[in-house]
C-alpha cells in the first residue's frame, strides 16, 4: 500500500511539475511573440518617420521661394538647369566690396535695409542695377510662407506669380547659411531648387528665424539685412496671412495685397 501511495504522489508531482514547465514555456513563447512584434511596430515606425522627413525635404526643395504656388526652398520656376549667367548680369565689381544702404517701401510699411557687397558681390551687384534701373516699382510680394515652416515674404516676380525671368539668371551661391539658419530680417536670393545659375530678382526677407535645409548646391545667397520696420512688417501685412490656394500648406499670397512702392540705395 505505501508503495502505491508513493507512485500516485510521485505522478501527481511528476503532472505538477510538466504543468508549471508547460506555463513556463507558454509565458515564454508569448514573450517572444511579443517581442517580434514590438520590434516590428519600432521598424515600421523608422521608416514612416523616415518617408515623412523624405517628404518634407522633396516638399522643401521641389517649392521653394519662387515657384508659381511656392514654399521654402527659395526658388523660381523653370525647367533647364543653367551652369551661366544670362542676360545682363552686371560685374561683381558693382557692389563696390562695400556696405550698402537703402530704404524699401512695401505698400506704405517702411523697411530700412543694408546690404553686404563684400559678402555677396555678384547678387549685391545684380541687386543695385535692378534697383538703380527702377525694375522693382510695383512689383508684387507674391508669396507668403507662415513661420511653422519659415517665416518668410517672397517677391520681385517679373509676372507676379513666381515665374522665373528667362531673360536675366545668375550664379554662383553667395554668403549661404553654413547651419540652414536664416534669422529674422535676413534678405536672401530666390533660386530654383538644385541650380545655382538660377538666381535672378526675386527675393525673401525671413521676419521670422527660419531654417531652410541645403539642397544638393547648397543654400541661399544672403544680401543683407533689414535694420528697421521689422515688426511693423509683420503687424501690417504678415499678420494679415495668406491665400491658400490648396496645392502646398502653410504659404500662400499674402491676404494682403502687397506691393513694392518704393526703394531707395546709397
Amino acid at each position: 500500500m505505501a508503495s502505491s501511495k508513493n507512485q500516485e504522489r510521485e505522478a501527481r508531482e511528476a503532472r505538477e511539475r510538466l504543468k508549471r514547465y508547460n506555463a513556463r514555456q507558454a509565458v515564454h513563447s508569448h514573450q517572444i511573440k511579443r517581442r517580434k512584434r514590438d520590434n516590428l511596430f519600432a521598424v515600421i515606425g523608422v521608416v514612416i518617420v523616415a518617408a515623412l522627413a523624405t517628404v518634407t525635404q522633396i516638399f522643401y526643395f521641389s517649392a521653394g521661394p519662387g515657384m508659381p504656388t511656392p514654399e521654402p526652398s527659395a526658388s523660381a520656376s523653370s525647367t533647364a538647369a543653367a551652369t551661366e549667367n544670362v542676360g545682363d548680369v552686371p560685374d561683381p565689381s558693382l557692389a563696390e566690396d562695400r556696405t550698402w544702404t537703402g530704404e524699401m517701401t512695401l505698400n506704405s510699411t517702411v523697411l530700412g535695409y543694408e546690404l553686404d557687397g563684400a559678402a555677396a558681390p555678384q547678387a549685391v551687384s545684380a541687386f543695385v542695377q535692378e534697383v538703380e534701373d527702377g525694375y522693382f516699382i510695383d512689383k508684387t510680394c507674391h508669396r507668403l510662407v507662415d513661420d511653422s515652416v519659415a517665416g518668410l515674404l517672397q517677391c520681385g516676380s517679373i509676372d507676379g506669380t513666381g515665374a522665373a525671368d528667362p531673360d536675366f539668371s545668375f550664379g554662383p551661391i553667395e554668403n549661404a547659411s553654413t547651419d540652414g539658419v536664416y534669422p529674422a530680417g535676413t534678405i536672401a536670393m530666390a533660386r530654383i531648387a538644385d541650380q545655382p545659375y538660377s538666381q535672378g530678382r526675386q527675393f525673401f526677407i525671413v521676419f521670422n528665424d527660419a531654417q531652410l535645409p541645403d539642397d544638393s548646391v547648397g543654400g541661399y545667397t544672403i544680401i543683407g539685412q533689414v535694420t528697421s520696420g521689422l515688426e511693423d512688417l509683420k503687424t501690417d501685412i504678415i499678420a494679415g496671412g495668406y491665400e491658400d490656394d490648396g496645392t502646398q500648406q502653410n504659404t500662400g499670397t499674402p491676404s494682403i495685397a502687397t506691393s513694392i512702392t518704393r526703394l531707395t540705395i546709397e
